[in-house]
């Protein structure tokens, strides 16, 4: 049969040729476009959502910051309301950080010097530095092992927003600025006394 004959539109040889052609054009499109399945365990971004684990432990440090700032907004509006003419305070904190423990580390470090010397009679000097830490660990009564807290830093404070029913008058208010000031050790540029709105 000639190459002429195979590639006659009349010829069945030729519809045969172009319909595998045809399914093989089209399977190469599936394959591309159909979505990568994710080896297990293996995160697969999607969009511009971030990953769960991420998620997961940016809420649990918000969450934990935020029992920090109503715990401190607890305990000092209980003191503020104990400021003479306060009456009803509300109490706002907001924190820049959270509480930060700095733990004990057992450093070591040392220093290994050789010398090289080469066929041509030249030599080389080899410094290596080799510093290693790790966390300082105690049993506690109960027999468990801990890391040793060398030093707690407190949360630093961003802003104190106090609103009290005696706030109108000057005086009260002023004590209430320099109480909230004193009480969380903050400049006087965070903290705000407003009075609170009368309810008729």
């Amino acid at each position: 049969m000639d190459k002429k004959d195979i590639f006659n539109p009349r010829n069945r040889q030729f519809w045969v040729l172009l319909l595998l052609l045809l399914l093989g054009v089209l399977l190469m499109l599936l394959g591309s476009c159909s979505t990568r399945k994710s080896a297990p365990g293996e995160v697969q971004p999607q969009g511009n959502k971030m990953p769960e684990d991420a998620v997961r432990t940016n809420t649990s440090a918000n969450s934990l910051m935020s029992k920090e700032e109503k715990a401190l907004a607890m305990e000092l509006q209980q003191m503020l309301e104990d400021v003479a003419g306060a009456g009803q305070v509300e109490v706002s904190v907001n924190l820049a950080t959270s509480t930060y423990n700095n733990y004990a580390i057992n450093t070591t470090s040392g220093v290994k010097t050789t010398q090289e010397k080469d066929q041509s009679g030249g030599t080389r000097q080899i410094t290596e530095n080799n510093n290693s830490g790790q966390v300082v660990l105690s049993k506690n009564e109960q027999g468990y092992e801990g890391p040793v807290l060398e030093r707690e830093m407190a949360p630093e404070v961003a802003g104190v927003l106090v609103v009290a029913e005696g706030a109108g008058d000057p005086r009260v208010k002023a004590d209430l600025f320099r109480a909230a000031q004193v009480a969380l050790g903050v400049e006087p540029q965070k903290v705000i006394v407003l009075p609170m709105k009368r309810s008729d």
